[in-house]
């Protein structure tokens, strides 16, 4: 965040786990910039990732770069030219590339062994691309090389190259940073008695330190395209060449083009489990934003966004979604521009998650399908004393476009869940995104927001983050559930706030439970934790 907060060493952080410590260590021992104390994990997207940042950028930056076209079975147009096209672009930003076109297996695992081994000798950016066939078997991906005779699922594993590997060889290496992008999502295209447990690559989730991006939704199939690129590279190359752009915001922008390009048909995905940002092309000077400089970006961002007010096609919510990608008001406009599309006939693939893949715990959508009778009950104690206090009960009586109404206008949210009116005080919001339109371990995002009351107006700031996968039981039963934990301050009076939420999308629209607590300096201004007692669908 960006206001000032106790110090934490950089290299080990409360709540930071082992393999994290070792990468900050490693950055510490190969940069000699002086660094400012960092914040607490979790307070980091506003600025304050600003000298870690300069510490990455210090690193060499290594990629290997893989495009498999002549397969004999199935040869495929583009992978040579996207891998071609990658390897130019990674050298125009300071890469050193090692390139193998149309590589047989014993050149692809020797290459993968080279670029881990390299690694763990001089720890740099590493960056691995592939382009062309891949499958999944058993939960597993498998890069194919161009000489794989594959007729059966034995044939898998010995002729192909399984992405376990470089995972593996990469954790040896304790890189400090790597970014995996497979663009080899094509539709299994081998012998018909080749039976995969699944189409295009299995869901995985980031090893510590590392963004993962395919180049559609796991269990989808991606286009090989009918340019000189495929549909997904092309859109990435034109990204990495945008100045002062975040890895993430890189991507971000690279999944809107391929959705609207393929009307919804391919979606790029990510895992990520990076800590520090990263700029192909980083800004002219890295360096901790002022707090006037912080104001005057927001007041830009919400002018923005204010500005789709009213939209009655994509086109001005994509405009914000293309400046701010990680933007404050970000989930709020990809839920509008859902129902947007789906008025215009899209029907977008989802990610294919199942509890059974031992490599992910998995995403889930948010369900926005409330529906009035739905009934809510929530039971209220104090935090640190477990005492127990108010007890709410919440129906839903109207459900518009955009809002829910509960208990005849005495509560209003959004879709997501997020509040925007109280009229029992005279509370309101402006638009805040505490829920996401998607949660998976690892995902990040931000809110600011005012609320204003008859006796009181306040500015409020959180960082949210996907933690893990948790088991929880409540008074209402036990559910699987995403942990959400916050971080953020209200500005007029540098009250520090951390909230935790648990929720279960697809079992329940709003959270199952929360955690509350608000400091200023020592003393605690509020500790609670609000539990679901029930919750029963409209009848």
């Amino acid at each position: 965040m960006n206001r000032a907060h106790p110090a934490a060493t950089l290299a080990e952080l409360p709540g930071d786990s082992p393999d994290s410590i070792e990468r900050r260590r490693t950055l510490l021992r190969l940069s000699a910039l002086s660094l400012a104390p960092l914040l607490p994990p979790g307070l980091g997207l506003l600025g304050s990732g600003t000298a870690l940042a300069s510490v990455v950028h210090a690193l060499p930056r290594v990629a290997l770069v893989i495009g498999n076209s002549r397969y004999a079975a199935a040869p495929l147009d583009n992978p040579a030219n996207d891998a071609n096209a990658i390897a130019a672009v990674l050298k125009q930003t300071g890469f050193a590339v090692s390139l193998q076109l149309d590589a047989r297996k014993a050149a692809m695992e020797e290459a993968i062994r080279s670029f881990a081994g390299g690694l763990a000798r001089q720890p740099a950016v590493g960056l691995f691309y592939f382009a062309g066939h891949g499958l999944q078997l058993n939960w597993r991906n498998f890069l194919v090389p161009v000489d794989a005779a594959l007729k059966s699922a034995d044939d898998v594993s010995r002729h192909a190259v399984d992405i376990t590997a470089l995972l593996e060889g990469l954790a040896r290496a304790k890189n400090p940073m790597n970014i995996i992008i497979l663009d080899a999502c094509r539709d299994n295209p081998f012998d018909d008695n080749l039976k995969t447990t699944g189409k295009g690559l299995s869901q995985m989730d980031a090893p510590s330190g590392t963004l993962l991006a395919y180049a559609t939704a796991p269990g989808n199939t991606a286009s090989d395209g009918a340019g000189a690129n495929g549909l997904y590279t092309s859109n990435l190359l034109r990204e990495m060449r945008a100045p002062s752009a975040r890895i993430e915001d890189v991507f971000k922008r690279v999944r809107l083009n391929v959705r609207r390009a393929s009307s919804g048909q391919q979606i790029p995905w990510e895992s990520t489990s990076l800590e520090d940002d990263f700029y192909f092309l980083p800004p002219p000077e890295l360096r901790k934003l002022s707090q006037e400089e912080l104001e005057r970006q927001f007041a830009e961002e919400l002018e923005a966004w204010n500005a789709t007010d009213g939209a009655v096609t994509p086109a001005p919510i994509e405009a914000y979604l293309r400046r701010y990608p990680s933007g404050r008001f970000t989930e709020l406009a990809l839920v509008r521009l859902d129902q947007m599309l789906a008025r215009q006939g899209e029907k977008k693939v989802q990610v294919v998650s199942a509890a059974a893949n031992p490599f992910s715990q998995g995403t889930a959508v948010a369900n926005l399908d409330y529906r009035v009778g739905d009934r809510y009950e929530y039971r209220v104690s104090d935090l640190l004393t477990k005492v127990e206090g108010a007890h709410r009960v919440q129906v839903v009586t109207e459900v518009t476009a955009s809002e829910v109404h509960y208990n005849k206008g005495k509560l209003i949210t959004d879709l997501l869940g997020n509040m925007l009116r109280r009229p029992s005080d005279g509370a309101t919001f402006g638009p805040s995104q505490y829920f996401a339109t998607e949660y998976s371990v690892g995902r990040k995002w931000s809110t600011r927001y005012s609320v204003t009351a008859p006796r009181f107006s306040a500015t409020i700031e959180m960082d949210l983050h996907v933690v893990g996968r948790e088991t929880i039981t409540v008074p209402a039963g036990t559910f699987d559930t995403f942990r959400i934990e916050g971080s953020g301050w209200t500005l007029e009076v540098g009250q520090q706030n951390t909230l935790t939420y648990w929720v279960a999308p697809g079992k329940v629209s709003r959270a199952v439970a929360s955690e509350n607590l608000w400091r200023k300096g020592n003393r605690i201004i509020r500790s609670d934790r609000e539990e679901l007692v029930s919750f029963t669908p409209a009848g």
